[in-house]
């Protein structure tokens, strides 16, 4: 996988991003939080199967209201019938649907991977950009869906990904007061270092799916819930 330096004039620091202030006592805290998840998951990765940048991409738009699982499913006959953005570009929506027709939303998903991938071949050369400005501009690409590529596709720290999984145990381990993902992100952003913005949200995700459910949470019979989570 190839790995892109943070574009010039870009972020170069949390400073740079105007977080809310944090005390050290909760720096501290979110340290010894991402200490315990990497003992506990050190194979933690993001769980989208893909090969490179377009795959990503186009894996992350299904991901949205869809399971990981479900994804990988749909996309092998996908990524086989249009390897490449000029594929989808040169293709019709009709001819993308029926590929998807296993995931949640999938017309308006069909509709916004054509419309991400044409721009990305005939506006960037048919290589996905890695700048949070030009990934936004993509079809259905929010900041969620720009943080998992730019943090695993390009290895650019530029935000946390803040799914369902991430909201709640933010909660839980009391590392937020929000609901708002924006506002999530940017506190989690506070409390941990940048290098470590990306592994953070598939830490918490691995914990999330095997620990801190939201249904059936382990909570008592987990040892790192029992330390962290304010629920116990």
């Amino acid at each position: 996988m190839s790995h892109a330096p943070i574009p010039t004039g870009g972020p170069r620091s949390k400073r740079d991003f105007d977080l809310p202030e944090k005390s050290e006592e909760d720096v501290r805290r979110a340290k010894r939080i991402l200490d315990a998840l990497r003992r506990r998951y050190p194979d933690a990765h993001c769980e989208l199967d893909h090969e490179n940048p377009h795959e990503l991409l186009v894996a992350t738009i299904l991901s949205a209201q869809a399971t990981d699982v479900g994804v990988n499913k749909a996309t092998p006959e996908l990524f086989k019938r249009f390897p490449t953005p000029a594929d989808y570009a040169s293709a019709t929506v009709e001819a993308i649907e029926p590929y998807v027709k296993t995931v949640n939303f999938w017309r308006n998903k069909a509709k916004a991977i054509h419309s991400a991938m044409t721009t990305v071949a005939e506006k960037h050369g048919g290589e996905v950009p890695s700048t949070m400005e030009e990934l936004l501009e993509l079809r259905g690409v929010a900041r969620k869906t720009a943080n998992v590529v730019l943090g695993n596709a390009f290895g650019i720290n530029h935000g946390v990904v803040v799914d369902t999984h991430v909201m709640r145990l933010s909660t839980r381990f009391g590392l937020t007061e929000h609901t708002d993902t924006g506002k999530i992100e940017r506190d989690l952003m506070a409390l941990f270092p940048r290098p470590s913005w990306c592994l953070l949200s598939h830490l918490l995700i691995f914990h999330g799916r095997r620990a801190c459910k939201a249904r059936g949470a382990l909570c008592s019979g987990d040892a790192l819930c029992r330390k962290y989570c304010s629920n116990t």
